[in-house]
């Protein structure tokens, strides 16, 4: 599985974003779901999950949680507890799972809701990070009928036949892919460069958990 981005900024974004949202909840008196909308809809968001250093690496959880409201009258407000909190918990484990499935976190979000997440917290948080993500996965895979390739070619508009010439594969490839008949996965790279570019998108893109 191609993880998001280098497994060296992995704690230090888990650590981010559990701060963010936990100071959003107790400090902001955001709701988690208001708080998390915003930052799906901020630029902080595909800069996060793309493994930007300068998100990472340059600013704390509380200066990001302000960047996304674009209001900084509480910079010196957060006062972190002993205590992790539930809303800690689930921005510690999205992220981690985010890094790990390589998805964005729209796409996350969009079958898993945030709030879905946090309510995950008992029994999950006593658990390995890892049983985390095989239930996230299992979730995702269920409610998520479409393959990714289907998604992104009617994203652009063109039919699968279009598609197939664009790329120089076959229509019952095309077909085949889509309908999870053959992983995209364990497709050669030169076939998935040449879909990702017809389509405009990345390789990742069009890759299955």
């Amino acid at each position: 599985m191609i993880h998001a981005y280098d497994k060296n900024y992995l704690s230090r974004s888990q650590s981010i974003l559990a701060v963010m949202l936990d100071f959003a909840v107790y400090d902001l008196n955001i709701s988690l779901e208001d708080f998390f909308e915003k930052f799906l809809n901020s630029k902080i968001s595909s800069s996060f999950e793309n493994g930007n250093t300068s998100v990472l690496s340059g600013k704390s959880g509380v200066e990001l949680a302000l960047d996304v409201i674009n209001d900084y009258s509480k910079a010196d407000s957060y006062r972190p507890s002993l205590d992790r909190s539930p809303e800690y918990w689930t921005g510690w484990a999205l992220a981690y799972f985010q890094w790990y499935s390589g998805l964005k976190f729209n796409q996350i979000n969009k079958y898993i809701p945030i709030t879905e997440i946090y309510g995950m917290y008992n029994p999950y948080h006593e658990m390995d990070v890892s049983q985390f993500c095989d239930h996230l996965n299992e979730l995702y895979a269920s409610r998520k009928t479409a393959s990714n390739l289907k998604i992104k070619r009617l994203e652009a508009g063109i039919s699968q036949s279009e598609l197939a010439q664009m790329a120089e594969v076959s229509v019952r490839t095309i077909q085949q892919y889509e309908q999870k008949q053959k992983n995209i996965n364990a497709a050669s790279t030169e076939t998935v460069i040449r879909i990702a570019k017809a389509l405009n998108c990345s390789v990742q893109d069009l890759m299955e958990l």
